[in-house]
C-alpha cells in the first residue's frame, strides 16, 4: 500500500510594521489613496479654497482693487441702509421659512401615512425639487402679478370679492362741467340746484363707451319726455353722448342711450330720505315725497373702481410672497426625508400607547415628535444653511422698484458687486460676512451627522 505524504504549506507571514517593507507598503498606499483624492483636492480648491481666500483677501481693498483699506468696507457694510435692511430680511428668512418648512413636512409626512396613493401624493409634493429656481421664479412671478387677466392668485382674489360685493357698473363715467351736476369730495355727484316733488331732472353723464353699456340698455328719450306727477320726483340717468356725432350737450336726443342699474338717491338737508334704481332706459322716480327741496345725488359707488385684488409684489408683502414659492419647492423635501425618519419609529411603542389609551393626538405630541426629534433637527438646520444662500428667488420674483425691500446678503452682494454698485471690495465683505454666518449651522450639522454614525 502506497501512501502520499501532503506537506502543507502556510501563507507567508506579513512583514512586521516597523520593518523596511511594512514602511514601503504604508507609503506606497499613501501615494495611491492620495492620487486617488488629488483631482477631488483641485477641485476643491479651485472652486471652493481659492474664491474664499481671494473675498477674504479682496474685502480689505477699495473698489478698484488697487489701495488697501483695512476694515473700511465692514464698516461701511453696517453703515449702509440697504445692507442692513438685507440682513433684517435674511433674519426674517431664517426663522420663519425653516421652520414653516419643518412644520410643514412633518404634518405632511405623519398624514401621508395614512394616504391609501401615498407614493403617488410624495410624488406630486417632490415635483417642484425638479423645477429650476429661474423657472419656478417666473412661475410666481406671474401668479403674484397685479393684473387679474395675468395672475392667478388675484384672479382668485377678485373673484372671490366680487361674489360677496358687488362691483360699479360705471367706474369711467363723469360728468361735463357746466351741465348741471357738480362732484363730491368722495367721488359722488349732485345736482347743482335744488328740485322739489313735481320737477323731472336729466342728468347726463360722459365717459362710458357705448361698447360696454350693459347689455339691456334703452334709448333715454322717451323716459326724458314722461312728466312727473304731483308729490313725484322723476327723471332719468343717459350718457350725454351721441353715436356717430351730433346732438346737443345737456340735452336728451333720440340716439342717447339712458344708464341703467344706476344708484340715485334724494337728499334733503344733508340727508338721504329715498332712494332708487335706473331702469333699463335710465329712468328713476321717487314717490310720495313731501314738500320741499330736494337734491339729487348719484353716490360714489357708481364710480368706484373695480376691486383689482392684492399687491402681493408691493413692499409690503413682496418678502412673504416670495417665501411662499420658497416654500413650495421645498415642502416635498421635508416631508421625504422626514417621512424616512418616520418610517424608522418603533412600531410597538406606538402600538403600546394606544393600548394604553392614548389618542392620535397624544401620540403625535408626546412620541412621535421625541423620536423624530433629531431628524427634525437635521433637516431645519439644512434649511437654514440654504435660506441664507437664497438668490434666484428674490432677483427674479422682486420688481425692480421694491428690489431693496426684498433684498437679502446674497442679491445685495451681487447688487453691490455687479448689478450696478461696481464695488468688488464691498461685495467681497457681504460674501465673507455670508460666510461667518453659514460655518457656525454647517458645523453643528457635520456634528450631529458624526454622532448619528456613531
Amino acid at each position: 500500500m502506497t501512501s502520499t505524504l501532503v506537506k502543507e504549506t502556510s501563507p507567508p507571514a506579513a512583514p512586521a510594521p516597523g520593518s523596511a517593507r511594512g514602511r514601503r507598503l504604508r507609503r506606497r498606499g499613501t501615494i495611491v489613496a492620495l492620487l486617488f483624492v488629488l483631482p477631488a483636492l483641485l477641485l476643491l480648491g479651485a472652486l471652493v479654497v481659492y474664491p474664499v481666500l481671494f473675498s477674504v483677501g479682496r474685502s480689505f481693498f477699495d473698489a478698484s482693487g488697487t489701495r488697501f483699506v483695512g476694515g473700511e468696507n465692514y464698516t461701511e457694510m453696517f453703515r449702509d441702509p440697504a445692507t442692513l435692511k438685507a440682513i433684517r430680511n435674511t433674519a426674517i428668512w431664517v426663522v420663519v421659512a425653516p421652520a414653516l418648512l419643518t412644520g410643514l413636512g412633518l404634518i405632511l409626512a405623519v398624514l401621508v401615512e395614512k394616504v391609501r396613493w401615498a407614493t403617488a401624493f410624495k410624488l406630486l409634493l417632490f415635483m417642484p425639487m425638479a423645477v429650476s429656481f429661474l423657472a419656478a421664479g417666473i412661475i410666481f412671478r406671474l401668479a403674484y402679478d397685479e393684473d387679474p387677466d395675468k395672475g392667478v392668485l388675484n384672479a382668485a382674489v377678485v373673484a372671490v370679492h366680487d361674489a360677496f360685493e358687488d362691483t360699479s357698473s360705471y367706474p369711467t363715467a363723469r360728468a361735463r362741467d357746466g351741465q348741471g351736476l357738480t362732484r363730491e369730495a368722495d367721488g359722488a355727484y349732485r345736482t347743482s340746484g335744488s328740485v322739489s316733488p313735481g320737477d323731472t331732472v336729466t342728468l347726463g353723464l360722459v365717459g362710458v363707451r357705448p361698447d360696454d353699456l350693459p347689455a339691456g340698455a334703452r334709448p333715454a328719450y322717451p323716459a326724458a319726455g314722461r312728466q312727473a306727477t304731483p308729490g313725484e320726483l322723476r327723471g332719468v340717468v343717459y350718457l350725454d353722448f351721441t353715436p356717430g356725432g351730433g346732438g346737443q350737450q345737456g340735452k336728451v336726443d333720440r340716439r342717447e342711450s339712458g344708464l341703467p342699474q344706476m344708484k340715485v338717491e334724494a337728499v334733503r338737508d344733508g340727508r338721504t330720505v329715498a332712494s332708487a334704481t335706473t331702469a333699463p332706459d335710465g329712468s328713476f322716480r321717487f314717490a310720495d315725497l313731501p314738500g320741499g327741496s330736494y337734491t339729487v345725488r348719484l353716490p360714489a359707488s357708481n364710480f368706484a373702481p373695480p376691486y383689482e385684488g392684492i399687491s402681493w409684489l408691493g413692499p409690503a408683502l413682496v418678502t412673504p410672497a416670495i417665501i411662499g414659492a420658497y416654500l413650495w419647492i421645498w415642502t416635498g423635501f421635508a416631508m421625504v426625508l422626514i417621512g424616512a425618519g418616520l418610517s424608522t419609529l418603533p412600531r410597538d411603542a406606538l402600538e403600546a400607547a394606544r393600548m394604553d389609551g392614548a389618542n392620535e393626538w397624544q401620540i403625535f405630541r408626546r412620541i412621535t415628535v421625541p423620536l423624530l426629534a433629531p431628524v427634525l433637527t437635521v433637516v431645519f438646520v439644512t434649511l437654514v444653511i440654504n435660506v441664507m444662500k437664497v438668490f434666484d428667488l428674490v432677483y427674479i420674483i422682486a420688481p425692480g422698484p421694491v428690489q431693496e425691500d426684498a433684498t437679502v446678503l446674497a442679491t445685495q452682494m451681487w447688487l453691490v458687486s455687479f448689478g450696478g454698485g461696481n464695488n468688488q471690495g464691498l461685495g467681497s465683505a457681504l460674501g465673507v460676512l455670508l460666510l461667518l454666518l453659514v460655518i457656525p449651522a454647517m458645523v453643528f450639522n457635520v456634528r450631529r451627522f458624526r454622532r448619528s454614525q456613531r
